[in-house]
């Protein structure tokens, strides 16, 4: 929304978040949005092998597919889409906070696809984290940076795989 998009958030967090699958879909457009509810996504960011268990074949024909490799190993996940490998947990405890690897995998993602500007991704954190958060909101900064610099530090190199390539 900072860079004029339109934006739905459809989370799923129910019992899920108790060791389950649990899930959020995020559409970011340039143009109206007329469902929130998305059948084959273009991005997929995984965290666990459940989820990736459960959502990977929804991920879209050539789709992009990031993924903590951290805790999930397979790296012969599906040859139609374009895969990433992040160690998202093993570089948010490098910054003191393995709660923080989902914003690592936040800023690969942006690194990756330039779908949103570091600026506004980091005022739309600050903006939108409630008062008993705030504390949070330094370790996930940093773990947005720290996302984004692991692929640019990765640039040249294969951590992207692509069916046929």
């Amino acid at each position: 929304m900072l860079e004029d998009k339109e934006v739905t958030w459809f989370p799923s967090y129910g019992a899920e978040v108790r060791g389950g699958t649990a899930n959020c879909t995020v559409i970011i457009s340039d143009e109206l949005i007329g469902s929130p509810v998305v059948t084959n996504p273009d991005i997929l960011i995984v965290m666990n092998d459940a989820s990736l268990n459960k959502f990977l074949p929804r991920l879209r024909q050539n789709g992009l597919f990031l993924y903590d490799s951290s805790l999930i190993r397979d790296s012969n996940l599906r040859n139609d889409v374009e895969s990433t490998a992040v160690p998202a947990t093993e570089i948010a405890k490098e910054i003191g906070n393995t709660k923080s690897a989902n914003m690592v995998l936040l800023g690969a993602c942006v690194a990756i696809t330039g779908i949103l500007h570091e600026t506004s991704v980091i005022e739309a954190l600050k903006s939108s984290m409630p008062g008993n958060r705030k504390k949070n909101i330094d370790d996930n900064k940093k773990a947005i940076i720290e996302g984004m610099k692991y692929i640019e530090s990765k640039k040249g190199e294969d951590i992207r795989s692509q069916a046929g390539s």
